[in-house]
């Protein structure tokens, strides 16, 4: 390694409860800040509508954030439709899954959910429920990775945006103070270039979750020095931990 990593900067929310982060902050002596770079926002009725898009002519949605899940249901209630009790829903994650429990009530019948990866996706829905008519909820930014595998696997769908991505104001934030930074989406990207227009790597550090987010990074003529997932790293925290053992 060509210099001490002091400070870390990760474009997420503070975790809750226990973190890997912990395990690195004392193993490795150094700080780690977490600083969204963005935000997200739900789609207005207004705005959702514009879309053409009947709800209701589907049998399944799939969800790969809490974030569309809120929106979705917003949704739902601001224009009066009622979900049916025979509506399933397909998850990203077991994590994203367990937050429909915030609206409805969770049958496992109803309710599947992949191991943060698209393949895995997509495999909980072939061949049991691939007659189903998917509603594929997305951000204004989405990874068109997702409706590609849809496509791939013959499935019926429609993409729907619900989200939208909003640029947070890091005016406050000393970029100077860190010496890796660590992005988890193409938006982040597009955050930070906005926010500081004449910025250079220089000597600062990249690690980034996502083949979207590693494309926009080198897009924007900037170099990670690692990218997750992997199998070997299939998280960020996995993924610095190895990094930081390498060079340590």
């Amino acid at each position: 390694m060509t210099m001490k990593i002091r400070n870390i900067l990760i474009s997420q929310p503070t975790p809750n409860g226990c973190s890997p982060y912990v395990e690195i902050k004392e193993k490795f002596g150094l700080n780690i800040d977490f600083i969204p770079f963005i935000r997200v926002a739900g789609l207005s009725a207004k705005d959702f509508r514009i879309q053409r898009i009947n709800i209701l002519d589907h049998t399944a949605v799939v969800f790969t954030s809490r974030s569309a899940i809120d929106s979705f249901f917003h949704l739902s209630e601001e224009m009066r439709i009622t979900i049916p009790e025979t509506m399933k829903y397909f998850c990203m994650t077991e994590a994203v899954a367990f937050y429909l429990q915030k609206y409805i009530v969770y049958r496992k019948r109803k309710i599947f959910s992949g191991k943060g990866n698209i393949p895995s996706l997509v495999e909980t829905i072939n061949p049991k429920h691939k007659n189903e008519v998917f509603l594929l909820t997305l951000a204004d930014c989405y990874n068109p990775e997702l409706p590609l595998a849809f496509e791939k696997a013959g499935l019926k769908f429609t993409k729907a945006i619900l989200t939208r991505t909003i640029m947070e104001d890091l005016s406050g934030v000393d970029l100077k103070k860190y010496q890796m930074l660590v992005f988890y989406s193409p938006a982040d990207v597009r955050s930070l270039l906005e926010n500081f227009p004449d910025f250079k790597q220089n000597s600062v550090l990249f690690g980034t979750f996502g083949n979207a987010t590693a494309t926009a990074l080198k897009e924007a003529s900037l170099q990670a020095c690692f990218e997750a997932p992997t199998p070997e790293a299939p998280s960020i925290a996995r993924a610095l931990m190895l990094y930081l053992e390498k060079n340590k």
